[in-house]
């Protein structure tokens, strides 16, 4: 009776946001404070409460952030409604008391998020891409439906999918519609979008229209590296040409997307003005995700690592646009002191395409014997490995007295401790080992120490009152 209690909350909570988001649309900014007014009832934890009254205050205001909101709930397609409300209700309210319940039970938080390779395969040859390392195997679907389950149950709702290139995997579209309770996003070459056509597990032949609004749950993350020119010479001639088309196909469907962009040392220009942002708000993109290139493919080019300076500049431009432009963009080496450091084996990991169960999506290293086609979650979040690494964060020097978030990354910001660790725990390089070649080495270790002076006085006049630490 219980059981069903709570299955019957949480649908009248999902109807109630859901149709919240509909007169929120009618009645823009104004139904947007009523939103969140709603929220502050429903949920229970006092760190949310105290959010949505700031967010409340904000919106009453006027920040960049709520004009955003506004024109997602103006423009998306209402079908993507559900998959908001579900975000809410699943991942955040149900979600969030489900993952404290884990915790209480098991001594540690489990992930927020987690990412999923379901193949490597891919329709190009990126210069640079970490997928050309890996064996070209699929995960085996009832696989992934294992790991999604395993990671519902513990109170994750929030799947990235990654590769190689996600639309190859034909399973895809079909698991997405059988877990409509969770969000999908999904890094893609965007190439499989338009002008042709997804291929479901059944073979039929669908326009992406038909199949993305139908699930309603996959929201497209479309890898770019900048203009034609920048996107040509590391994705292959043609591809920029082909990815816009596909942004204006999804932004006439009202289909919600983001845009991926790797930061090279070549494309650094990038951020010299606000032309790439602009275009990209132009092109429909309502989030954007910025990485930055790692040396961690079969033959890495050490010349494509942007320099500490070109990182620097990465930073402030980026925290320019999120105060300038209505859009999210998210940073993970840099965003160290808003999301209290490295992230890996504990808020999110990576199951890649052999099953095996990665801290990082560019940490490269399992624990052997902890492979999800033989392993729990549960089990591979206890491993050595895992174990280890939770322990350390965040991470600290010697000769710091506290620890500077924004060197949280394992591979360029503490090589030192990432080799020691894998010698800990005896992990196995699950592709090409390129990370613990002697060259590599140098190069990472002398970057390390370069960013670290540079960064200690970024952190020193940005994070002076950081408490989390």
């Amino acid at each position: 009776m219980k059981k069903i209690i709570l299955v019957l909350e949480k649908w009248f909570l999902s109807t109630v946001i859901y149709f919240g988001l509909l007169c929120s649309r009618r009645i823009a900014k104004r139904g947007l404070m009523y939103y969140t007014y709603i929220l502050q009832i429903v949920v229970k934890d006092k760190a949310y409460k105290k959010a949505l009254k700031e967010a409340r205050e904000k919106i009453r205001n006027g920040v960049v952030w709520a004009d955003e909101a506004l024109m997602v709930l103006q423009k998306v397609n209402k079908k993507y409604f559900r998959l908001i409300s579900n975000l809410i209700v699943n991942q955040i309210i149900w979600g969030l008391n489900k993952r404290k319940t884990f915790e209480q039970q098991t001594g540690f938080y489990p992930p927020t998020f987690i990412t999923i390779s379901p193949t490597m395969r891919c329709n190009l040859n990126c210069v640079g891409c970490y997928a050309n390392s890996y064996q070209k195997a699929d995960l085996e679907e009832e696989i992934v439906e294992k790991v999604i389950r395993e990671a519902n149950e513990m109170g994750v709702y929030l799947f990235i999918i990654s590769g190689g290139e996600p639309f190859l995997y034909s399973p895809l579209i079909d698991i997405a519609e059988r877990h409509k309770d969770s969000v999908f996003h999904v890094f893609t070459n965007g190439l499989l979008l338009h002008p042709n056509r997804l291929l479901t597990r059944n073979e039929i032949l669908k326009e992406p229209k038909d199949l993305l609004l139908e699930t309603g749950n996959i929201i497209p993350l479309i890898s770019i590296e900048g203009f034609e020119e920048e996107t040509d010479n590391r994705r292959g001639k043609g591809t920029y040409r082909k990815i816009t088309e596909t942004m204006e196909y999804l932004k006439d469907n009202g289909i919600p997307f983001g845009f991926s962009f790797t930061h090279t040392r070549l494309n650094n220009h990038i951020f010299y003005s606000d032309r790439f942002i602009e275009e990209m708000i132009k092109k429909g993109a309502y989030l954007g995700w910025v990485f930055q290139y790692m040396p961690i493919d079969e033959d890495p080019n050490l010349e494509l690592i942007p320099t500490p300076q070109q990182r620097e500049k990465r930073y402030e431009v980026i925290r320019r646009w999120r105060t300038k432009f209505p859009v999210q963009i998210w940073d993970f080496w840099n965003d160290g002191g808003l999301v209290g450091g490295c992230i890996a084996a504990s808020r999110y990991l990576h199951v890649n395409s052999n099953g095996d169960v990665e801290p990082c999506v560019f940490v490269h290293f399992s624990q052997p014997g902890y492979n999800v086609k033989e392993k729990s979650l549960i089990e591979i979040l206890n491993s050595p490995l895992f174990k280890v690494i939770r322990r350390k964060q965040p991470y600290q020097d010697a000769d710091e007295k506290k620890p500077n978030l924004l060197r949280p990354c394992l591979i360029i910001d503490h090589p030192d401790l990432l080799r020691k660790i894998v010698n800990e725990t005896k992990a196995v390089p699950t592709c090409a080992p390129s990370i613990l070649e002697k060259e590599v080495e140098e190069t990472v270790d002398k970057y390390a120490q370069e960013w670290k002076q540079k960064s200690e006085k970024i952190w020193q006049k940005d994070y002076s009152d950081y408490s989390k630490v």
